[in-house]
């Protein structure tokens, strides 16, 4: 009986598995369809507000301020789409064995000219005798690129962002401390939740993938923020057994 029921929850959970790469295969090919049209109208609007502005004429104004809009929507929408092709595709990764410390410096690489503008001092200590993990280095970074960015945002008046690695038993770990505005309990709750944002013209994605990404390394990310003090972000990863440092 014991091994029956055994056999039994297999069997549903991979009839729940299968389900689901159905749902997220139809989900993405309904939006590469509407990707389509979305671009037709965002081409024609363009359009139009060029021949809406060659000359002047009663109403133009107007006119043009609600095909401007037509095009920040189309804009909004293109942008929705593409997180949302980039969380439904996130299934199995090609791992191979890599530096987290690597990944790090190059995101930080990337937002350092923002962090001067914003007067955002970037500090690092990772452990240079970390050991390597199996990762997949576009994906990886395009997580860590979103939890940096929200960072950057948090901290619209300047502050400090810090990025330490360290050893933990049975694999490494990454933590994210910035000094920025921080988030009350309910957001810090459903910051992960997909669609849920508390940002004007957010898609609610970034961080949704971002968690889809370090758990499809085997990893996990927790959250700790106060209001008017900042927050943390710690993500941890398990290091295989017969990979080297």
């Amino acid at each position: 009986m014991g091994e029956f029921r055994t056999n039994d929850a297999e069997a549903t959970i991979d009839e729940l598995r299968r389900q689901y790469n159905e749902l997220a295969e139809l989900a993405g090919s309904l939006a590469h369809e509407i990707k389509n049209p979305l671009s037709v109208i965002h081409m024609n609007a363009d359009l139009l507000c060029e021949e809406l502005e060659e000359s002047q004429w009663p109403g133009q104004r107007r006119a043009i301020a609600k095909v401007d809009m037509i095009r920040q929507q189309c804009n909004r929408l293109d942008n929705l789409l593409r997180d949302f092709l980039r969380f439904a595709r996130m299934r199995d990764l090609e791992m191979t064995p890599g530096s987290l410390n690597d990944q790090i410096e190059s995101v930080l690489l990337l937002y350092q000219a923002q962090a001067d503008r914003s007067l955002i001092r970037l500090q690092k200590y990772l452990d240079p005798n970390l050991p390597n993990i199996k990762l997949h280095s576009d994906s990886l970074q395009a997580a860590l690129l979103n939890l940096v960015k929200n960072a950057l945002e948090a901290m619209p008046d300047g502050g400090e962002l810090l990025v330490r690695t360290y050893t933990v038993p049975g694999g490494i770990a990454m933590d994210m401390i910035d000094t920025g505005c921080g988030m009350d309990e309910i957001t810090a709750m459903r910051m992960f939740e997909p669609f849920y944002s508390t940002k004007h013209g957010g898609s609610g994605l970034g961080l949704p993938t971002a968690r889809k990404i370090i758990e499809a390394h085997g990893g996990r990310i927790a959250v700790q923020s106060e209001v008017g003090r900042g927050t943390k972000f710690v993500l941890e990863f398990p290091t295989p057994i017969r990979l080297g440092v």
